[in-house]
């Protein structure tokens, strides 16, 4: 909030960035992929450090063998350890799901509470994990502040604090809570695809004229586009306009092409072992 820009103002601007910003993004979701509250628990825990793709690929094959808080609370560490072990810091994760699914079968009699109180006492558990989890599981709004969204809420000028808990409360002031979710997606969508973190795409960025923080990336408008990534990159026009089309089947696009990228990855490394080292 600058100076000279009264708390109406703010709250208007901030309402206008999000109009734009779903306009922008129709298809935005929750981007790992889950199909119940514990999966979605689950899956969350294990995204610190690493990427939702990165969870994405090891999830099932971590569900189909323990499908449920009980079965996971039966389940051998080591075995947990192995699977997640992709995902980075996999002892430290897979203690927490561990527990966290022992804590879910004796005092929740193996079903994921759906209150926020309740929630942030499981291991491994903060208001950032339960909010993404109430919001996308449960239907209940809440704030997600992870680092891109905390990135994006400064620098729009809706907070000056980078204490995650403050920054919840001061965007929470600026809109109704019905749209508490959706905004949370589509700043992190924002955040991972045009506002980078050490070099924004200012001049690809449609909120460039709401935004207090303009001119801090690259603000030529070809330079900037040639930073954009995901499916705004430079040569992936079909996927975005496919995406767009088909806002509803966005996460099922998304897990075809991630699995398409796999596939032609494992490819050129078979092809790579193939051919032997370089003489």
């Amino acid at each position: 909030m600058s100076p000279d820009e009264s708390q109406l103002a703010l709250k208007r601007r901030a309402r206008r960035i999000n109009r734009v910003l779903g306009e922008a993004y129709p298809y935005a979701h929750a981007e790992l992929d889950f199909r119940n509250p514990f999966e979605l628990l689950v899956a969350t825990v294990l995204s610190a450090q690493t990427t939702d793709v990165r969870v994405n690929q090891v999830t099932p094959v971590l569900f189909s063998r323990y499908p449920d808080a009980r079965a996971l609370a039966e389940a051998d560490p080591a075995d947990i350890e192995e699977i997640i072990r992709p995902t980075g810091f996999f002892r430290a994760k897979a203690r927490s799901v561990h527990t966290l699914a022992q804590k879910i079968v004796d005092e929740f009699d193996g079903v994921v509470p759906g209150s926020l109180a309740a929630l942030v006492t499981l291991p491994g558990v903060g208001r950032k994990t339960a909010n993404v989890v109430l919001g996308n599981a449960f239907g209940i709004p809440g704030i997600t502040v992870d680092t891109h969204f905390g990135r994006l809420a400064k620098r729009f000028g809706w907070t000056a604090s980078e204490d995650p808990l403050v920054v919840e409360r001061d965007v929470m002031e600026l809109f109704e809570p019905k749209d508490w979710t959706l905004l949370s997606h589509r700043v992190v969508f924002h955040g991972r695809r045009v506002c980078l973190a050490r070099r924004p795409a200012c001049g690809a960025c449609v909120v460039a004229s709401l935004c207090p923080s303009f001119g801090e990336g690259e603000t030529d408008p070809a330079k900037a586009r040639k930073l954009l990534r995901f499916e705004l990159a430079p040569g992936k026009e079909a996927l975005h306009a496919e995406m767009v089309a088909n806002a509803s089947a966005a996460a099922a696009i998304r897990q075809r092409t991630e699995a398409q990228a796999a596939a032609a990855a494992a490819f050129t490394a078979d092809q790579a072992t193939a051919r032997g080292p370089r003489r």
